[in-house]
């Protein structure tokens, strides 16, 4: 804890209480479903830019999904907004507009695996979930799998449960965060050596790229089948529009694509 005491990034949007002290699992979940894949300098201002437009679950459920869409343009991936977008849905229908405090009810939201669950636990309500990300990969492996490979998560996590802080799991993480991210910049990516470590794909010449670049443009309006094959010449073009329109993320209105 000394070096968070130090050093940690206190300053981070989603780490400020609220007025009288708690921290709202809104703001957590839609900060951990950013996070994810995606680095935190990117993720503040469309972070800060959400709250400011969706500042309550209830005003994300309510939104169009074009809305969310848009206001997700920067981070990609954008079956995450897709199921944050549906996650709110949920929260207000299924759960009375309170979030679920049980990594149970948590995973059944879309988009929300045991990993996130245990993060919003931690953050939001200060439980001592055990959970495993890259950051707090890199921390374990550093300190006790030099050398070694295919780490499964399943013996950091074993760790984890003895190492945790009790009494104050969300500030406890907090500070392995941070220490995983000085780890990250000094020493490497650790948790290379993970089992569960998946090398990111390229974007240039993929599918997600074509994806991303059709999402972009209907941001701004309305395009025809035409339109959009003059701007985006790939060949996958048309798969990805079927693809899309599957996903319910773009719809097919009097001849042209929309959100």
């Amino acid at each position: 804890m000394g070096y968070y005491a130090a050093h940690g990034r206190h300053d981070l949007p989603w780490r400020a209480p609220e007025p009288d002290g708690s921290f709202d699992s809104y703001k957590i979940l839609v900060s951990e479903v950013m996070l994810q894949q995606t680095q935190v300098s990117r993720v503040i201002p469309i972070y800060q830019k959400a709250i400011y437009r969706f500042p309550t679950v209830s005003d994300l459920a309510r939104a169009e999904l074009g809305e969310v869409l848009r206001m997700w343009q920067g981070l990609g991936y954008n079956r995450r907004a897709k199921f944050l977008h549906q996650a709110a849905q949920m929260v207000v229908k299924d759960f009375g507009g309170e979030f679920p405090a049980s990594a149970e009810e948590l995973v059944k939201l879309p988009g929300v695996g045991k990993n996130t669950a245990g993060a919003v636990l931690a953050y939001a309500f200060n439980k001592p979930a055990a959970f495993v990300e890259t950051n707090i990969r890199t921390v374990f492996i550093h300190h006790f799998f030099k050398d070694q490979t295919d780490i499964p998560d399943g013996v950091i996590l074993e760790l984890l449960g003895k190492t945790v802080d009790a009494a104050n799991p969300r500030e406890f993480y907090w500070a392995l965060m941070d220490y995983g991210t000085f780890l990250k910049q000094t020493v490497g990516n650790l948790s290379r050596a993970s089992k569960s470590y998946v090398r990111q794909s390229p974007l240039e010449g993929s599918r997600r790229q074509v994806r991303g670049q059709v999402l972009r443009l209907l941001t701004q309006r309305a395009y025809s089948p035409a339109e959009l094959q003059e701007h985006i010449l790939d060949h996958r073009l048309n798969e990805v529009l079927q693809a899309l329109q599957n996903e319910g993320m773009i719809s097919l209105q009097n001849g042209l694509y929309e959100l």
